[in-house]
């Protein structure tokens, strides 16, 4: 059976959308318990699953505006806090939570500690293209600044996350930058593409630039997390932007563009669906010792549902355990 600590109280729209999408979690696999991290009588209101559940109560919680570090050390019976030391003591398998990132970020680290020999976790996620494969990304945010060295290792954790959790044999590892040539960028990226091309546990495909990466151009994109935050982050916005100008032109367009709604319908939900990261699951700091995985602030019970399954994924295919033996062989081997 798989244990899962979910924090109830984190997000925009917890506990509610949280409940929600553990009572269909609950309904759709039956090899998971989810261990819930809040207040008790907020959680009972929307908790319609009766079996493999279990409810700690606890009314602290972390606030959004809270400094991560120091909510950390500070709020020890806050919900995220909680689920997070279940899974150091070995009562979880692992922790969900749509709260504060920084604060995840910080309870992955501090409480549940990174794997021997990796350098500095970095927060993954497996963003939309437009044939609808995706990409894993990483890091998108969990160090504002990165070397040579910790993309190399990016590379290598990606790959083996997109080799063994999604299935792809032969992974395509592109380095984002200004350019598809070899010679182009800065130093880091310079020093990262000799890095990653003598690399031979991985299939480097060369530099990738942003404007294709919603063309299935890789399979794992490697950045560091200030460039990688910011691609995020303009990949959401202009998802959001271009399905709002769509409702906007259908809604204020008259009769013909209501028509040519009707006829087009099914054709712009696939590309609503195409555009849609949330039914990929959550961000994962990989590289931690068990899966710690980040869902969107405004998550919805279905985004939350899929962050489950996703963790279900990851730990049905015991990704962390291989990724531990990978680095003690390096460790040994260097």
């Amino acid at each position: 059976m798989k244990k899962i600590a979910v924090d109830a109280m984190g997000g925009d729209n917890a506990p509610q959308a949280i409940v929600e999408g553990v009572n269909r979690a609950l309904a759709e696999f039956s090899d998971i318990e989810i261990q819930l991290y809040g207040d008790e009588n907020k959680i009972r209101q929307y908790l319609t699953a009766t079996e493999r559940v279990t409810i700690i109560h606890t009314d602290e919680k972390i606030d959004s505006d809270d400094e991560p570090a120091k909510a950390i050390r500070r709020k020890k019976k806050a919900s995220m806090v909680l689920g997070a030391q279940a899974v150091k003591s070995g009562q979880a398998d692992a922790v969900i939570s749509a709260g504060n990132t920084g604060a995840l970020l910080a309870a992955g680290l501090f409480v549940v500690g990174r794997i021997k020999g990796v350098d500095r976790p970095g927060l993954m996620s497996t963003l939309p293209t437009m044939d609808g494969q995706g990409f894993d990304m990483l890091d998108l945010g969990a160090n504002a600044e990165n070397t040579p060295a910790h993309l190399h290792q990016y590379a290598i954790l990606g790959s083996f996350y997109a080799k063994n959790v999604r299935g792809i044999e032969k992974p395509r590892v592109g380095l984002l930058n200004n350019g598809t040539e070899a010679t182009k960028g800065d130093p880091l990226r310079k020093e990262t593409f000799d890095l990653l091309s003598q690399e031979k546990a991985i299939n480097f495909i060369g530099n990738v630039e942003a404007r294709d990466l919603m063309e299935t151009v890789a399979d794992v994109v490697v950045a560091d997390g200030f460039t990688g935050n910011a691609v995020l982050k303009t990949i959401e916005g202009t998802a959001l932007g271009i399905m709002g100008q769509l409702k906007s032109a259908i809604e204020n367009g008259g009769v013909k563009s209501k028509l040519g709604y009707l006829l087009m319908k099914d054709s712009l939900r696939s590309l609503r669906d195409s555009l849609d990261y949330s039914s990929a699951g959550g961000a994962v700091l990989f590289g931690l010792k068990a899966p710690v995985v980040k869902s969107h602030g405004s998550s919805d019970d279905r985004a939350i549902y899929y962050t489950i399954k996703q963790v279900r994924t990851m730990l049905e295919t015991d990704v962390v355990n291989q990724l531990v033996q990978e680095f003690s062989k390096e460790e040994t081997n260097d």
